[in-house]
């Protein structure tokens, strides 16, 4: 696997946000068409043979959905026909290339901000079919990390994600479909409010911490069903952040001092691959070797461990963007242009048996 994850949201890879404005709607398509098909040319070109295309941003869709409104990276506006369906042009543009294509999305996120010009946007969506979730199911949407998310500890709402899957999946001649690592996302000074929902649904539970791995675990287990009973050939991973957890917390735990997705994200991304729920895995290791909390080679031969017994496959994400970037934690990024240091995280996963590739973000 030489994978590389092509995100969509804010136009961070694609489109171009210049495409957005022109004139014309035809001109607009070509342009945004031409910036595709260039990327694929110049990423086979340089061996990486799977893309990571990212779908679903936030609430709103890069395919003609029934469920979600057209995205808004497109156009410009929320809910507006771009007049091409983009998830089929990337399949048609990269199987003519011998490149596979996994669906990625982002299973909470409604939007990137709070702002009220894009609760207006959201508004608008009511006259539209089909509307935004925001206006849908008002009673489902929180605000956490800034920005507006879905509750994941409403069992609707995760029926409601594994439909948008199922859509994909049924629809589309996708090789996989990935999720990123946003499953509870909270910043210190905005935390999801869920103490409604724990109240109705987390009976059983002594702590709204397990209560809420258990959520993750639900939506998990209902998507990797659903994926298996509609095309059991379409794989299914989550590329969680880098850390399961510490060593100073639990004793299966890695030797680092990271934010861990475990007790940050409550994703027991480590249970998953033990029970067989993913065909493969892609944690985000973006530390370079010296960076003591989160070695590189340590958390790259801890994941190699921890799939060893298993079949789910091991694919493991590196921070391209970092490479060049000067940073006063992790000056190893510009010596000699970071590529010293990219190559030794390559080759670390190339000698690795149980690594199976690597996905550059």
């Amino acid at each position: 696997m030489r994978g590389i994850w092509l995100a969509t949201v804010s136009r961070l890879d694609w489109p171009p946000v210049s495409s957005v404005n022109v004139s014309s709607a035809a001109l607009r398509i070509s342009l945004q068409q031409k910036a595709l098909t260039d990327k694929l040319d110049k990423l086979k070109s340089l061996g990486i043979n799977t893309v990571f295309f990212q779908v679903k941003p936030d609430g709103t869709a890069l395919w003609s959905s029934k469920i979600l409104p057209w995205s808004d990276m497109l156009t410009g506006n929320i809910g507006e026909d771009p007049g091409y369906d983009p998830l089929q042009f990337m399949l048609d543009e990269a199987h003519k290339r011998g490149m596979k294509v996994h669906a990625w999305l982002n299973p909470y996120r409604v939007s990137v901000n709070t702002q009220s010009s894009t609760v207006a946007e959201l508004n608008r969506t009511l006259s539209q079919q089909p509307a935004s979730v925001y206006v849908l199911h008002r009673d489902w949407i929180r605000t956490s990390g800034d920005r507006f998310v879905l509750d994941p500890g409403i069992p609707e709402v995760r029926d409601w994600i594994t439909s948008i899957v199922a859509e994909v999946v049924a629809h589309y001649p996708v090789d996989g479909v990935q999720f990123d690592d946003y499953f509870y996302t909270e910043s210190p000074g905005s935390a999801l409010n869920d103490s409604q929902t724990f109240r109705q649904y987390g009976q059983g539970y002594s702590s709204k911490a397990d209560w809420r791995r258990h959520n993750t675990q639900q939506l998990i287990e209902q998507v990797s069903r659903t994926i298996k009973q509609l095309k059991p050939d379409v794989e299914f991973g989550v590329s969680p952040a880098g850390v399961w957890r510490n060593l100073s917390h639990d004793p299966a735990g890695s030797d680092t001092r990271g934010a861990a997705a475990y007790d940050e994200s409550f994703a027991d991304t480590r249970r998953w691959v033990q029970q067989g729920l993913l065909d493969y895995i892609a944690p985000q290791v973006y530390w370079p070797f010296a960076r003591q909390a989160a070695r590189y080679d340590v958390l790259a031969k801890w994941w190699a461990e921890v799939v060893k017994p298993t079949s789910t496959r091991l694919y493991i994400g590196i921070a391209l963007y970092k490479v060049g970037e000067p940073s006063k934690n992790e000056p190893d990024w510009t010596v000699q242009g970071g590529v010293p240091e990219l190559k030794k995280q390559l080759d670390l996963n190339e000698s690795l048996p149980n690594i199976d590739g690597t996905i550059l973000f």
